[in-house]
């Protein structure tokens, strides 16, 4: 892997760049389209491509048991499910450990985490704690299997080598909001542990499927500076055998009035020839901040599964299907997406997605997520584009103006 920074703004941070992997180029600031079990629900590859994704993230924790027969094909960029109707992405890819997933299953000091699903049902029968974490990785309970099962660090490198991304994270324990200074001091210096094994046992199988993957290490450190400046020092210095990490993963639960700020405590100390990805956050004010203080890559569900839930981007702000009657308007003003170039309106979404058969439903969730994601990765052409033509804090309080004043 490979990155040039082609710009970068008066505060030393915020930059556009290109990152170069086996599988194609991504131009940065780039938002990745999230396909969780190898592909984007209800956007077809071909679509996701002409709407301008560079490239997909999906997550080890979810691929675990599919993991040989994706090594298998050659890796993720050209497998797709086959009780999936859909072709390979054939084009970047990254995966999570799979760090996140078990602490939302009550990992930790006793923190119990609602296992809502989708559709918004909570299952009662598992909102007990479901993980433990010890120093060797996390014991947890399969909620879909209810089976026991165990991730480590070499355990979810060696289950990422086998998917074969471009680009892996390390294995780390995401802390929540409401643990304290010293468990954060704890779990911090766990994941710094584990950092370790992970890029040391990652270097034993990054070139299994004949071509380079790439490591990139996860900070964590909640709210505090000094957490978080000591991690990103420590991990950016860590070697094993004379290699380091490739790339830097921003993780944590952030609170979004401390989100600019943790990002420029990070990436001051981050070495800046290094990419760095911003993980589960696609909100505009987030990606703009991100950018800003120095984030090249994001990745967030939202556009697509508030798409299924009615919830429709404009640059005016967002609305919701739900709240509507019937209306000619066109979804938003000015879109380039393919939903709207075609002539879909609010109205004819609405009744698409108010429909009680199937097929249509499906349709609806097809128009909506194409319009939703386009919107945010066209937001992130547009930070570059900025970033590189120098009028980036004029864009971003236009766009902050426009869309936050004008919530519909």
């Amino acid at each position: 892997m490979e990155f040039r920074v082609e710009k970068t703004l008066a505060n030393g941070l915020g930059r556009a760049g290109v990152i170069k992997t086996t599988h194609g180029e991504i131009k940065t600031p780039a938002f990745m389209a999230v396909g969780t079990r190898g592909f984007v629900r209800f956007i077809p590859a071909d679509e996701l491509h002409a709407l301008g994704a560079q490239a997909m993230l999906s997550n080890g924790y979810h691929l675990r048991r599919q993991a040989a027969e994706i090594a298998m094909s050659g890796g993720l960029a050209s497998w797709s499910p086959t009780d999936q109707p859909t072709e390979p992405w054939q084009g970047p890819t990254l995966t999570d450990s799979g760090g996140f997933q078990v602490m939302s299953l009550g990992s930790g000091l006793g923190k119990v985490v609602s296992m809502e699903r989708e559709r918004g049902v909570t299952n009662t029968a598992h909102t007990e704690r479901l993980a433990k974490v010890t120093e060797e990785g996390v014991n947890f309970i399969d909620p879909f299997d209810h089976q026991p099962d165990f991730i480590g660090p070499e355990e979810s490198m060696r289950i990422q080598c086998q998917i074969g991304a471009d680009i892996h994270m390390a294995f780390d324990e995401l802390t929540s909001l409401a643990d304290t200074y010293e468990y954060n001091v704890e779990a911090l210096q766990r994941t710094e542990r584990w950092a370790e094994r992970s890029l040391r046992e990652h270097l034993k199988h990054r070139d299994d499927l004949g071509y380079r993957q790439n490591l990139y290490a996860v900070l964590q450190g909640g709210r505090w500076e000094d957490l978080r400046r000591q991690t990103a020092r420590n991990l950016a210095a860590m070697r094993v055998d004379g290699a380091g990490f490739d790339g830097f993963g921003l993780g944590g639960a952030f609170l979004k009035e401390d989100l600019g700020e943790i990002l420029r405590w990070c990436n001051e100390e981050l070495p800046q020839e290094k990419p760095r990805h911003l993980l589960g956050l696609s909100h505009p004010d987030d990606i703009l901040i991100g950018a800003e203080m120095g984030a090249d890559t994001f990745d967030c569900v939202a556009p697509m599964r508030e798409a299924r839930h009615g919830k429709i981007y404009t640059l005016q702000g967002n609305y919701n299907l739900r709240k509507m009657t019937e209306s000619g308007e066109p979804l938003a003003k000015d879109c380039d997406c393919a939903t709207c170039q075609a002539g879909w309106t609010r109205g004819s979404l609405r009744a698409l997605w108010r429909s009680g058969e199937v097929e249509k439903k499906q349709k609806y969730y097809n128009l909506a997520s194409v319009h939703n994601l386009r919107f945010i990765v066209r937001l992130t052409e547009e930070v570059r584009a900025a970033i590189m033509g120098d009028y980036f804090t004029e864009y971003k309080g236009k766009f902050l103006a426009e869309y936050y004043g004008g919530q519909i």
